[in-house]
Protein backbone atom coordinates (compact mmCIF):
# COMPACT_ATOMS: atom_id res chain seq x y z
CA UNK A 1 0.00 0.00 0.00
CA UNK A 2 2.93 2.26 1.04
CA UNK A 3 4.29 2.82 -2.62
CA UNK A 4 0.63 3.42 -4.42
CA UNK A 5 0.01 5.83 -1.72
CA UNK A 6 3.12 8.18 -2.45
CA UNK A 7 2.63 7.71 -6.38
CA UNK A 8 -0.89 8.92 -5.41
CA UNK A 9 0.74 11.64 -3.18
CA UNK A 10 2.77 12.48 -6.21
CA UNK A 11 -0.25 12.64 -8.49
CA UNK A 12 -3.20 14.78 -6.73
CA UNK A 13 0.33 17.50 -5.66
CA UNK A 14 0.78 17.95 -9.48
CA UNK A 15 -3.32 18.26 -10.15
CA UNK A 16 -6.06 20.82 -8.90
CA UNK A 17 -8.61 18.55 -6.74
CA UNK A 18 -11.05 18.79 -4.16
CA UNK A 19 -10.36 22.99 -3.33
CA UNK A 20 -10.03 23.64 0.26
CA UNK A 21 -12.93 26.07 0.59
CA UNK A 22 -16.15 24.43 1.90
CA UNK A 23 -19.52 25.23 1.58
CA UNK A 24 -22.46 26.58 3.22
CA UNK A 25 -23.07 23.90 5.07
CA UNK A 26 -26.45 22.95 4.14
CA UNK A 27 -27.77 19.32 4.49
CA UNK A 28 -27.93 17.32 1.27
CA UNK A 29 -30.22 14.06 0.67
CA UNK A 30 -28.67 11.39 2.22
CA UNK A 31 -31.75 8.88 2.25
CA UNK A 32 -32.23 7.93 5.58
CA UNK A 33 -28.79 7.70 6.59
CA UNK A 34 -28.22 8.16 10.27
CA UNK A 35 -24.20 7.55 11.33
CA UNK A 36 -23.30 4.68 12.84
CA UNK A 37 -19.71 4.08 14.09
CA UNK A 38 -17.19 6.48 12.70
CA UNK A 39 -14.28 4.73 12.57
CA UNK A 40 -11.01 6.25 11.35
CA UNK A 41 -7.31 4.25 11.58
CA UNK A 42 -4.25 5.07 10.05
CA UNK A 43 -2.16 1.43 10.23
CA UNK A 44 -0.06 2.74 7.69
CA UNK A 45 0.07 6.12 6.85
CA UNK A 46 2.59 7.87 4.59
CA UNK A 47 4.16 11.03 5.38
CA UNK A 48 4.49 12.47 1.80
CA UNK A 49 7.25 14.23 0.08
CA UNK A 50 8.43 17.42 1.74
CA UNK A 51 6.19 17.48 4.58
CA UNK A 52 5.87 18.65 7.97
CA UNK A 53 5.19 16.64 10.45
CA UNK A 54 2.02 15.32 12.09
CA UNK A 55 1.10 12.33 14.84
CA UNK A 56 -1.18 10.16 13.96
CA UNK A 57 -3.59 10.36 16.42
CA UNK A 58 -3.34 14.00 15.29
CA UNK A 59 -4.86 13.07 12.12
CA UNK A 60 -7.09 10.44 13.65
CA UNK A 61 -8.80 12.82 15.59
CA UNK A 62 -8.90 15.77 13.49
CA UNK A 63 -10.57 13.45 10.59
CA UNK A 64 -12.99 11.87 13.12
CA UNK A 65 -13.83 14.95 14.39
CA UNK A 66 -14.75 16.15 10.82
CA UNK A 67 -16.48 13.57 10.21
CA UNK A 68 -18.58 13.93 13.13
CA UNK A 69 -19.43 17.00 12.60
CA UNK A 70 -20.53 17.16 8.88
CA UNK A 71 -22.27 13.61 8.18
CA UNK A 72 -24.03 13.07 12.24
CA UNK A 73 -26.11 15.78 12.17
CA UNK A 74 -28.36 13.27 9.58
CA UNK A 75 -31.00 11.64 11.84
CA UNK A 76 -32.50 9.06 9.39
CA UNK A 77 -33.68 5.53 10.16
CA UNK A 78 -31.17 3.65 8.09
CA UNK A 79 -28.20 3.26 10.19
CA UNK A 80 -24.35 3.23 8.20
CA UNK A 81 -21.45 2.96 9.85
CA UNK A 82 -18.10 4.63 8.23
CA UNK A 83 -14.52 3.04 8.21
CA UNK A 84 -12.08 5.37 7.19
CA UNK A 85 -8.33 4.74 6.71
CA UNK A 86 -5.78 7.71 6.43
CA UNK A 87 -3.49 6.59 3.80
CA UNK A 88 -0.91 9.64 3.60
CA UNK A 89 -0.33 13.35 3.61
CA UNK A 90 1.75 16.39 2.58
CA UNK A 91 1.71 19.31 4.87
CA UNK A 92 3.26 21.85 3.33
CA UNK A 93 6.07 23.46 4.73
CA UNK A 94 7.30 27.28 3.83
CA UNK A 95 8.91 28.21 0.39
CA UNK A 96 9.23 30.90 -1.90
CA UNK A 97 6.02 32.43 -2.86
CA UNK A 98 5.58 32.66 -6.59
CA UNK A 99 8.21 30.64 -7.47
CA UNK A 100 7.99 27.10 -5.18
CA UNK A 101 4.20 27.31 -3.40
CA UNK A 102 3.89 24.28 -1.58
CA UNK A 103 0.49 22.51 -1.39
CA UNK A 104 -0.72 20.35 1.49
CA UNK A 105 -2.57 16.97 0.59
CA UNK A 106 -4.42 14.59 2.02
CA UNK A 107 -5.25 10.84 0.87
CA UNK A 108 -8.39 8.90 2.65
CA UNK A 109 -9.50 5.32 1.96
CA UNK A 110 -13.57 5.07 3.03
CA UNK A 111 -15.85 2.43 3.43
CA UNK A 112 -19.69 2.53 3.77
CA UNK A 113 -21.19 -0.35 6.17
CA UNK A 114 -25.45 -1.39 6.34
CA UNK A 115 -26.03 -1.83 9.77
CA UNK A 116 -29.19 -3.51 8.22
CA UNK A 117 -27.78 -6.07 5.96
CA UNK A 118 -24.72 -6.51 8.25
CA UNK A 119 -21.33 -6.16 5.44
CA UNK A 120 -20.50 -3.60 3.20
CA UNK A 121 -22.47 -1.64 0.45
CA UNK A 122 -19.71 -1.81 -2.12
CA UNK A 123 -16.90 -4.18 -2.90
CA UNK A 124 -13.69 -1.83 -3.23
CA UNK A 125 -13.32 1.55 -0.50
CA UNK A 126 -14.22 4.90 -1.78
CA UNK A 127 -10.60 6.47 -2.93
CA UNK A 128 -10.22 10.28 -1.82
CA UNK A 129 -8.13 12.88 -2.72
CA UNK A 130 -8.23 16.16 -1.06
CA UNK A 131 -5.39 18.83 -1.83
CA UNK A 132 -5.74 22.54 -2.04
CA UNK A 133 -6.22 24.38 -5.10
CA UNK A 134 -4.74 27.95 -6.15
CA UNK A 135 -6.55 30.74 -6.70
CA UNK A 136 -5.75 34.66 -6.90
CA UNK A 137 -6.02 34.76 -3.19
CA UNK A 138 -4.10 31.80 -1.94
CA UNK A 139 -1.37 32.09 -4.53
CA UNK A 140 1.36 31.78 -1.45
CA UNK A 141 0.38 28.22 -0.76
CA UNK A 142 -0.56 27.05 2.55
CA UNK A 143 2.85 26.06 3.26
CA UNK A 144 3.21 30.20 3.21
CA UNK A 145 0.28 30.77 5.34
CA UNK A 146 -1.25 28.09 8.02
CA UNK A 147 0.87 26.10 10.42
CA UNK A 148 0.61 22.40 10.17
CA UNK A 149 -2.49 22.40 12.49
CA UNK A 150 -4.45 24.99 10.22
CA UNK A 151 -3.52 22.92 7.06
CA UNK A 152 -4.66 19.86 8.92
CA UNK A 153 -7.67 21.37 10.03
CA UNK A 154 -8.65 22.49 6.57
CA UNK A 155 -7.98 19.38 5.46
CA UNK A 156 -9.96 17.16 7.51
CA UNK A 157 -12.93 19.47 6.70
CA UNK A 158 -12.94 19.10 3.10
CA UNK A 159 -12.90 15.53 3.63
CA UNK A 160 -15.60 15.35 5.73
CA UNK A 161 -17.44 17.07 3.16
CA UNK A 162 -16.14 15.22 0.33
CA UNK A 163 -17.93 12.03 2.11
CA UNK A 164 -21.01 13.74 2.34
CA UNK A 165 -21.35 14.31 -1.11
CA UNK A 166 -20.20 10.57 -2.20
CA UNK A 167 -23.10 9.19 0.25
CA UNK A 168 -25.16 11.88 -1.45
CA UNK A 169 -24.69 10.03 -4.62
CA UNK A 170 -25.89 7.21 -3.26
CA UNK A 171 -28.87 8.37 -1.59
CA UNK A 172 -31.23 6.17 -3.25
CA UNK A 173 -29.52 2.85 -1.46
CA UNK A 174 -29.62 4.12 1.63
CA UNK A 175 -33.55 4.27 1.61
CA UNK A 176 -35.05 2.11 4.15
CA UNK A 177 -36.86 0.54 1.57
CA UNK A 178 -33.90 -0.75 -0.16
CA UNK A 179 -32.04 -3.24 1.56
CA UNK A 180 -29.54 -6.19 1.67
CA UNK A 181 -28.54 -7.44 -1.98
CA UNK A 182 -30.89 -4.68 -3.71
CA UNK A 183 -28.75 -2.08 -1.64
CA UNK A 184 -25.67 -3.61 -2.77
CA UNK A 185 -26.78 -3.67 -6.49
CA UNK A 186 -27.84 -0.07 -6.14
CA UNK A 187 -24.63 1.49 -5.14
CA UNK A 188 -22.90 -0.60 -7.83
CA UNK A 189 -25.43 1.01 -10.85
CA UNK A 190 -24.45 4.04 -8.72
CA UNK A 191 -20.77 3.36 -9.13
CA UNK A 192 -21.25 2.37 -12.78
CA UNK A 193 -23.43 5.80 -13.45
CA UNK A 194 -20.37 8.23 -11.71
CA UNK A 195 -17.95 6.72 -14.08
CA UNK A 196 -19.44 6.45 -17.58
CA UNK A 197 -19.81 10.11 -16.70
CA UNK A 198 -16.74 11.07 -15.52
CA UNK A 199 -15.39 8.85 -18.74
CA UNK A 200 -17.89 10.74 -21.17
CA UNK A 201 -16.39 14.18 -19.90
CA UNK A 202 -19.81 15.22 -18.35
Amino acid sequence: MTPRILSLLALVLGLAACSTDVSDGNKRDLGDFVLGHNIVVAPEIVKGPLSREASTDDWIASVKGEVQKRVGRYDGDRMVHLGINVGGYVLAQPGIPLVFAPKSALVLLVTAWDDEAGGKFHDKPYQLSVTEAFSAKGMLGSGNTQSAEEQMANLSKVAAEQIEIWLSQHAECMRDDTRGEAARACWTRVDKEIRDRRNSGQ
